[in-house]
């Protein structure tokens, strides 16, 4: 990574001089028009970096800019990235929001679950998934009644369930009672990039270009 760190912000800016939040600071990178909404990276994978630039604190927000490379052309119409990424939001925020979104992150993983053993054809569930399930048994026994008969198509949970998932999942850790929302917020980014990348597969890692980067930077904290 270049020496240099952006100054995140939170919120949408009109032009660089007013700052950038993270994904504005990929489009500038990936040389795309200024958005917070660039097409080189999947929409939901864009919309839980913006979510987590959002909610977390500006003292932690700069951790969060080596990430920033690691988005530029992680895109694909693979319906596999939407569940993965909700999965991903669910499981890292079920063990430690408030109950009440306890039960949306359990019924959001089995239904992930469900949608995920369709689209691969195999029967069972992650260990990530069972290891968060159990961390929380009455959630998991309340989700498992309730969606018992309830099929949930693969159109449905990408366009619903999967961006109402993140929502709900980075706005319970922000708000949860533990020790550092802002490591937990940086994490779930970090493994919804790994789980991405894993289905994507780029051809070679993003190298950023040190003089764009600093250009970016310079843009951004005048």
């Amino acid at each position: 990574m270049p020496p240099v760190m952006p100054m995140l912000s939170r919120g949408k800016h009109r032009s660089p001089s007013k700052g950038a939040c993270f994904m504005e600071f990929v489009s500038y990178l990936a040389g795309e028009r200024w958005s917070d909404h660039p097409a080189c990276t999947h929409p939901l994978l864009a919309g839980v970096a913006r979510l987590v630039n959002d909610h977390t604190s500006d003292a932690a927000r700069p951790h969060l800019a080596p990430l920033i490379p690691s988005v530029i052309g992680l895109t694909g119409d693979d319906p596999r990235l939407d569940v993965r990424i909700a999965l991903r939001c669910a499981t890292t925020a079920l063990p430690v929001v408030a109950h009440e979104r306890q039960l949306a992150m359990a019924v959001s993983i089995l239904s992930a679950e469900h949608v995920l053993a369709e689209l691969e054809g195999r029967p069972g569930m992650a260990e990530r998934s069972r290891e968060a399930l159990a961390r929380v048994p009455d959630a998991a026994r309340w989700a498992s009644t309730f969606g018992r008969g309830i099929r949930v198509s693969v159109k449905g949970f990408r366009r619903y369930a999967a961006p109402n998932t993140a929502q709900l999942a980075v706005r319970g850790i922000a708000q949860a009672c533990v020790p550092d929302p802002d490591a937990l917020l940086r994490d779930l980014l970090a493994g919804a990039i790994a789980d991405c990348r894993a289905l994507v597969r780029p051809p070679a890692e993003r190298v950023v270009d040190p003089a764009r980067w600093a250009d970016a930077c310079r843009l951004t904290t005048r």
